[in-house]
């Protein structure tokens, strides 16, 4: 199974997913894709098998994932401070991957009915996710 991280700004929120989903998933590998180089580095050093950073690699990435993780900001044209282009956000939604989204409720974007969770329980949440596609 080919999942996908993609990830912005300093890359922790990637970076913690990659190093959660190695650990509990070592057959999945994960690929992930930073909008800057900051974050995609962040994310090899959490473990990602691979790594690439920007638009076209976003965007050919999408193509190949079983499933998608990553903050909610990666459907959203100028999210994650700008760093998410609409080609961007058009690519992961029309993706046939699998999508499991974050709700960072930051960047002028907010959830209604989702409660203010810490991140480690809204990644805790995303494994669950995860878990649940993976078991089938």
């Amino acid at each position: 199974m080919e999942l996908l991280v993609i990830d912005g700004q300093g890359g922790r929120i990637g970076q913690q997913l990659v190093r959660a989903i190695t650990t509990r998933y070592p057959q999945c590998r994960v690929f992930a894709v930073g909008t800057n180089s900051m974050a995609t580095a962040a994310m090899l050093k959490g473990g990602a098998y691979q790594g690439a950073t920007g638009e076209n690699a976003l965007k050919v990435a999408c193509r190949k994932a079983d499933v998608i993780l990553g903050p909610l900001g990666i459907v959203i044209a100028d999210a994650l401070l700008g760093e998410i282009s609409p080609d961007m956000a058009v690519a992961v939604g029309q993706s046939p991957a699998r999508k499991i989204l974050i709700p960072m409720n930051q960047c002028d974007n907010t959830v209604a009915g989702v409660a203010e969770l810490p991140v480690g329980k809204l990644l805790d949440s995303a494994l669950a996710e995860l878990d649940k596609l993976l078991r089938g």
